[in-house]
């Protein structure tokens, strides 16, 4: 039995005494699950379209790519406590608060959407658009990171 001392034990609704930490994290083996579809599927259509290249390589490269994130998502559950959405007996109320910090009134998102804009269109029109479209790119992503930054003598 758990103790009201331990890490995310909370008095149960119930009753019955404490309720224990759940920790179902079903994000990572979302993820992974992938894998396991996207590897064999991609082995399947490369035998069906008689090794067709782009399908061939691509199925499989995405099922790494869920793979990627599983993993990453996989160590980040085990450095993080449970979260209110981890745990099936949870109240709403658990889950109020600051979810983090956003800035609602930022230009640097539709700067870096143009930009992205202005490189897919320099691939299809001329490449020195796309080299425009990169440029203003990396100008809004540093401005987008640096948007909140004062610097050294910061008051």
């Amino acid at each position: 039995m758990t103790s009201l001392n331990e890490p995310g034990a909370r008095p149960s609704e119930t009753g019955s005494g404490v309720r224990p930490k759940h920790a179902m994290k079903v994000e990572p083996w979302l993820f992974l699950g992938g894998v396991l579809f996207f590897v064999p599927i991609g082995l399947v259509y490369a035998w069906w379209s008689d090794g067709e290249p782009v399908g061939t390589v691509g199925i499989p490269l995405v099922g790494g790519l869920v793979g990627m994130i599983g993993g990453y998502l996989l160590l980040l559950s085990r450095r993080i406590d449970a979260r209110p959405e981890d745990d099936p007996e949870a109240l709403i109320a658990e889950g109020a608060g600051d979810q983090g910090v956003f800035s609602p009134w930022s230009w640097w998102p539709i700067t870096i959407a143009f930009a992205g804009a202005l490189a897919f269109l320099g691939m299809a029109i001329g490449w020195w658009l796309l080299y425009v479209g990169v440029a203003l790119g990396i100008i809004g992503l540093v401005g987008w990171i640096f948007e909140f930054s004062r610097g050294q003598h910061a008051h």
